[in-house]
């Protein structure tokens, strides 16, 4: 069997693309639901509800642990690695989204000229993250 082979038949890393895709499309429906349009770049755009984020590394993790055991040290490992990309969607992603909305609503109303405004949608809310961690988990259960 080949590497390609291999990876394509790791069912850890298949639970964590098809929530993360599950995830992304139910962006596209909320954003159409919302905002009455079809806004198809959010398959592929960060923040939003659900975080794409945390619902990949959930399933990865319960994947994980299913797979090789739930006292195992690679769920130690994916479990803290979650617990990483979690607090940093909540964090660092969301302060820079907020800052980001602060400086183009600043250039908006100045003299200063600037050539494209800065991306606002990049983190999440704490319920975001919640929202895309059980949607991660429930798609990991049904893997392995």
């Amino acid at each position: 069997m080949t590497n390609l082979q291999e990876i394509i038949r790791n069912t850890p890393i298949i639970a964590g693309i098809t929530a993360w895709f599950i995830a992304q499309g139910i962006k596209v429906i909320l954003t159409f639901c919302y905002e009455k349009r079809i806004a198809i770049e959010r398959m592929w755009g960060s923040g939003g509800m659900p975080s794409s984020h945390s619902s990949l590394v959930c399933a990865l993790t319960v994947a994980v642990g299913k797979s090789a055991g739930f006292n195992s040290e690679i769920f130690a490992v994916a479990t803290v690695l979650s617990f990483i990309v979690m607090y940093d969607a909540t964090g660092v992603r969301r302060e820079t989204g907020i800052q980001a909305k602060a400086i183009n609503q600043l250039f908006a109303h100045t003299d200063l000229k600037w050539d494209e405004q800065l991306k606002e949608l990049i983190g999440h809310s704490p319920i975001q993250v919640f929202a895309g961690a059980l949607l991660g988990i429930i798609v990991g259960c049904f893997f392995c």
